[in-house]
């Protein structure tokens, strides 16, 4: 009697290798930031005048969380993403503006629906995690 052959497992992609890589996550940012760039609520709150540098950390954030690159952590440390929003006044207000031009940005590719509902539940969460005053 032969043994039957181990079952070969095929190591599922993460979710960033699933969405497009960093190449997604630099256009879902770039597209977001187009309309924080605009918005008088929030763009008082990057302190450079270029969005670029906060382009970069959030797409690092995110290529990190969904399981890409560990470059975010390797340069910046813990995310420690309720302190690092700490000095700023992220009221209900500014979490509906976040809101608003990330799904702009998420709207702007062609996801598949769970893909696309999976992303957005993160970022729906995140946001509302981020409110720190209930004060206009």
């Amino acid at each position: 009697m032969t043994p039957e052959p181990e079952p070969t497992s095929v190591p599922l992609a993460s979710f960033y290798d699933q969405i497009g890589g960093r190449p997604f996550f630099e256009k879902l940012v770039a597209e977001f930031y187009r309309g924080v760039a605009g918005d008088p609520v929030l763009k008082p709150m990057y302190p450079e005048e270029d969005l670029g540098p906060a382009a970069e950390r959030l797409t690092m954030f995110l290529e990190q969380y969904w399981g890409g690159p560990t470059t975010y952590s390797d340069q910046r440390g813990h995310p420690r993403l309720r302190q690092r929003h700490q000095p700023f006044k992220v009221n209900p207000d500014a979490r509906d503006r976040w809101l608003l031009h990330m799904r702009d940005a998420v709207d702007s590719f062609d996801l598949p629906p769970l893909q696309r509902e999976t992303l957005w539940d993160y970022l729906e969460r995140a946001a509302h995690a981020m409110v720190n005053t209930f004060e206009d």
